[in-house]
């Protein structure tokens, strides 16, 4: 398992170990020790997948405190364009974004810590994302910015967007709770 920087402070690429024979293929997407070598979260409290079809966008979703959660994200069919943005209002990158792509066949995961929006939109027909999460949901605490408010260049025209991912505030309207450190938060 390879672990690399992607751009933004606490946000990384997870090059999964992947082992194909004539039987089909094995990724291995989480292995504690080497999440705890890299100073990564290892407390992962529920996982959950997605299917997309093309044009569609999910997104921008977190949790606040105190249910917030790093997320370890990996599409498992198709590619997407994976997107962050860092909402920690005391950090040096706050508001800046970061649009991945990642792709099934590649095998590569992208850890988000707590304090970044998260979203995605498939480049094919579909998608299929695996989510790892360090909170159990709580509706109280799941929030969002829109999909449209920070600057990001989506590539498409006229997404298909939730009703509840459209009613959420622009990043200049949301009076972001998160801190870069403190108690369960990665250091950049």
């Amino acid at each position: 398992m390879r672990i690399d920087r992607a751009g933004l402070p606490g946000v990384y690429l997870i090059g999964n170990d992947r082992f194909t024979d004539e039987r089909g293929l094995f990724v291995k997407v989480f292995a504690e020790a080497a999440f705890t070598d890299a100073g990564l979260r290892t407390d992962f409290r529920e996982s959950f997948f997605s299917e997309s079809v093309a044009g569609v966008v999910r997104g921008m979703h977190f949790q606040v405190p105190p249910h917030e959660h790093a997320k370890l994200v990996t599409p498992v069919s198709g590619r997407i364009v994976d997107v962050v943005v860092d909402l920690r209002s005391d950090s040096p990158t706050f508001g800046r974004h970061l649009g991945l792509e990642l792709d099934a066949a590649a095998s590569v995961s992208v850890y988000i810590p707590a304090g970044f929006a998260h979203g995605f939109t498939p480049l094919g027909d579909r998608a299929t994302v695996l989510y790892h999460v360090t909170s159990a949901h709580s509706a109280r605490h799941d929030l969002g910015i829109r999909w449209d408010s920070f600057g990001y260049t989506w590539p498409l025209d006229d997404p298909l967007v939730s009703d509840r991912d459209r009613a959420f505030p622009a990043l200049a309207d949301f009076p972001s709770p998160f801190l870069s450190a403190g108690p369960g938060r990665e250091h950049p």
